[in-house]
Order: C-alpha cells, then sequence, then structure tokens
C-alpha cells in the first residue's frame, strides 16, 4: 500500500524565529534567502549553535497565511526559501507551507537532521540533510534509509570537530556510495576545528568533497 504524506491537524506552525539574511551554508550560500526556523528538535547535539530552537520555549505560534504573506509583502523578489530548525519534519504542517512556497514558484530547501524520514518531501525541494559524527552525540540516530531519498542536487552534510569525525564520514561515504548520489559537505565545528585543517585533510584524500565554511559567523550575520 502506497504510504500517505502526514496530513496536518492545523494550519500553524510553532516558530522560533523568521529572518531574512545571507545563506551561510548549502547550496544557497551567499544568496539573501528568507528563512523560517522552526521550533523544537529531537536531538541534542553537543556544538549545537541553535540551542534557543530547543531549549528556550520562546516560541510563536503563526499561521501559514501569516507566513506567506510575510514573505510576499516583504520578500517576493528574493526566491531562496530555507525552512530550518531545530528540527522542521517534526511538524506536519511544514508540508502545506513547502507547497504553498512551491506553488508560488520559490526554491525551497529544508535543512534536516538525518534521523527523521524524508520521503515524504516533495521532489522538488532541496534537501540538507545531515549524518551526524561522533562528536555531536547522536551519531546512533542517523536515519540511513534517507539517502534512497536523495538526488544529485541535495546535500548531505558532516559537521567535523575532529580526525575521528573525519574518518566516521569517509567511512560512511564509502559504505554508501555517498559520492555517486549526492554532493557531500564537510563542515568545521565552528571555533573547534581550524577550517585550514579540515581544508589540508580533505586535500590528502583527492576526493570530490566540498569544505563548507559558516559564511554567516564569518560576518557575523544571523
Amino acid at each position: 500500500m502506497k504510504q500517505k504524506r502526514p496530513v496536518p491537524h492545523t494550519l500553524s506552525l510553532n516558530i522560533s524565529e523568521i529572518f531574512f539574511s545571507i545563506q551561510g551554508e548549502g547550496p544557497f550560500a551567499g544568496y539573501p534567502t528568507f528563512f523560517i526556523r522552526l521550533y523544537g528538535c529531537n536531538l541534542k547535539c553537543t556544538w549545537c549553535d541553535t540551542l534557543y530552537a530547543r531549549e528556550s520555549n520562546k516560541y510563536q505560534s503563526i499561521t501559514l497565511e501569516e507566513i506567506i504573506k510575510l514573505w510576499e509583502n516583504l520578500y517576493s523578489s528574493i526566491p531562496y526559501i530555507a525552512i530550518t530548525g531545530g528540527e522542521p519534519l517534526l511538524q506536519p504542517e511544514v508540508y502545506p507551507l513547502i507547497d504553498r512556497f512551491l506553488n508560488k514558484k520559490c526554491i525551497v530547501c529544508i535543512e534536516t537532521n538525518g534521523s527523521l524520514s524524508i520521503k515524504h518531501l516533495p521532489p522538488q525541494v532541496i534537501k540538507v540533510m545531515d549524518l551526524k559524527t561522533p562528536s555531536s552525540g547522536m551519531a546512533d540516530h542517523n536515519l540511513y534509509e534517507n539517502i534512497d531519498f536523495l538526488s544529485p542536487k541535495d546535500v548531505i552534510k558532516f559537521v567535523i570537530q575532529d580526525r575521528k569525525d573525519f574518518e566516521f564520514a569517509l567511512d560512511k561515504i564509502k559504505a554508501f556510495d555517498l559520492i555517486s548520489k549526492t554532493q557531500v559537505y564537510f563542515s568545521p565545528v565552528f571555533g573547534k576545528l581550524s577550517p585550514k585543517e579540515l581544508a589540508n585533510w580533505l586535500l590528502g584524500i583527492k576526493l570530490p568533497i566540498r569544505l563548507q565554511l559558516q559564511l554567516h559567523k564569518i560576518l557575523n550575520l544571523k
């Protein structure tokens, strides 16, 4: 029997923040982007940089119509929409929000931690999915079946804090033949691993893996 997409109970979302900024990472890096950060996360990564989206209990319930109207009124010249968290797939109402932005001809990216199924996301959506490394403390939560739902336009991201994380990521790349299936990014934990050191490790292995820096942090933007 064909599985159905989760059906939302309401047409509102618990939102940590909505903002307009330069996208700092992923395929949209460098583009002005309309961000929707959903509240709540099912993981507790040791190096999480958005704890307020999980622990503060500070969020607003905002209807889908209000979100769309905000974009239409202020940012409709910008097609790039980033839905992030927290973990955005915890809230089933995210699916009709995605559909509405796609119907507006927007380019939608969803940033997900890789522990929940992505199989219900529309094929047009650009998926940026983590595979958690050992330093996160959450590597046991990786849902590897998600790899089957990724395409060449999507991204698997490994956040690297040390050489153990680096070797872990290489093992997963080989085990799942990731380079042939999607884009692979390595991102150093900000303030923990020198980007130059990670760059040298990447040069040493001679594989088409992209080094990703968090441009928004370098620019001191949100």
